[in-house]
């Protein structure tokens, strides 16, 4: 390349490089101008969202980028993010002014099993990004010990991964929910993108030995099937699995992990979505010591634990209460009752408030029906409902 055209390709460069920095501050301006609506909306009692208004913004979004000559679909990918994003900033708003009165001023602190870079740590840093206040994630090998750094006071918020789209549900977690005294507050939904990384870059067929979260190797078991001769030895955590082939400095030993940590500890990248579905995702659970309101503007999640009666057809007709208020169960799921071989509770969650009369009356009417009923929170689903329209309609 001849110096003059050298010249050219780096003014082109820092042209781009300014257009970038302005489509940050717009987009910081555009959520500055969120949280001004929603507090006239709070003010007002108005509705979260507007599905007219926001037709008619996709619609025109539309319009401008066919003007322009722009794919529509990749403009339409972009601004339902925005739009998520704006919906994300009010909720949080509305949450705020709902438990004001539990609310602290500055430092939270949220236990995470694993360390830095590990996928606990990346769904905390995502859930909080709305939240305000400083964040200061803690440390801990167990479930268990994160859960009851809360109970003893020694964290605000508990993050626990409870169950993949792969993998299926964490039973060690359920378990916790159901011994502890905690409340879910809040659900996160994170994409999990396993890669195999190393320290330095190899071929897949030196790999002699893998370690790797028992989860995490379970959703990539179709990759290390078709690796030969390795063994895989498990940890605690992703991000601590490649803590140790850092340590190790031996190339032919790896770590599943995100690229996030692979980034953070300078390791290699040795291949990429390694998962055995393309679309892998871990939901996790936000708990507290006391539960809290959720705005009833806001779309509600309850999860509950129930062991159903002695009797033939108590289950169907525990789940048919649902049925009967018009509640949406989104999880069941049972689990054996420990010490009472062939026994099981059930796991279940659905769409609704326990502040809604129609959910307080299922909640009674479950009654005849189980043993055993805990609440373990009503919190707001992370589950955003988009706006649809056709292209150019």
């Amino acid at each position: 390349m001849e110096k003059n055209e050298k010249n050219i390709l780096e003014s082109l460069r820092k042209e781009i490089n300014k257009l970038d920095e302005q489509l940050i501050k717009l987009l910081s301006e555009r959520r500055n101008l969120s949280k001004k609506i929603v507090a006239l909306k709070a003010a007002d009692g108005i509705p979260l969202r507007d599905e007219t208004r926001e037709t008619e913004l996709l619609k025109r979004i539309v319009r401008i980028a066919e003007t322009n000559s722009l794919d529509v679909n990749f403009v339409k990918r972009i601004f339902y993010e925005i739009l998520d994003d704006s919906i994300r900033v009010q909720q949080s708003y509305l949450q705020k002014l709902a438990n004001q009165n539990e609310m602290k001023p500055g430092k939270i602190r949220v236990a995470i099993q694993g360390v830095e870079g590990s996928y606990s740590y990346l769904a905390a840093k995502k859930f909080f990004a709305h939240s305000g206040v400083s964040l200061e994630l803690v440390s801990y090998e167990r479930f268990e010990d994160a859960a009851h750094a809360v109970e003893s006071g020694k964290a605000d918020y508990a993050l626990l991964p409870i169950e993949n789209t792969t993998s299926g549900g964490i039973n060690e977690v359920f378990d916790l929910l159901l011994h502890t005294s905690l409340s879910i507050v809040g659900e996160e939904k994170f994409e999990i993108r396993h890669c195999m990384v190393a320290p330095e870059k190899i071929q897949l067929g030196s790999i002699k030995k893998i370690y790797a979260h028992y989860q995490a190797a379970a959703q990539c078991s179709r990759f290390i099937a078709g690796l030969k001769n390795v063994a895989i030895e498990y940890f605690a955590d992703t991000a601590m699995s490649v803590q140790k082939i850092k340590e190790e400095n031996n190339p032919e030993y790896t770590a599943i992990a995100s690229e996030e940590a692979a980034e953070l500890y300078g390791v290699e990248i040795l291949m990429k979505n390694i998962a055995n579905q393309t679309e892998n995702f871990t939901r996790f659970v936000v708990c507290a010591r006391k539960p809290v309101n959720v705005d009833p503007r806001i779309p509600c999640k309850t999860s509950l634990v129930m062991a159903t009666a002695h009797t033939a057809g108590s289950l169907a007709d525990a789940l048919n209460v649902f049925r009967k208020h018009d509640l949406n169960l989104t999880k069941l799921e049972s689990r054996p009752v420990l010490g009472n071989p062939w026994e099981e509770m059930f796991y279940v969650d659905f769409e609704g408030n326990v502040s809604d009369d129609k959910v307080t009356q299922a909640l009674n009417d479950l009654n005849p029906y189980t043993r055993f009923v805990k609440v373990l929170g009503s919190y707001p689903s992370r589950d955003i409902e988009r706006t649809k329209i056709r292209d150019g309609k």
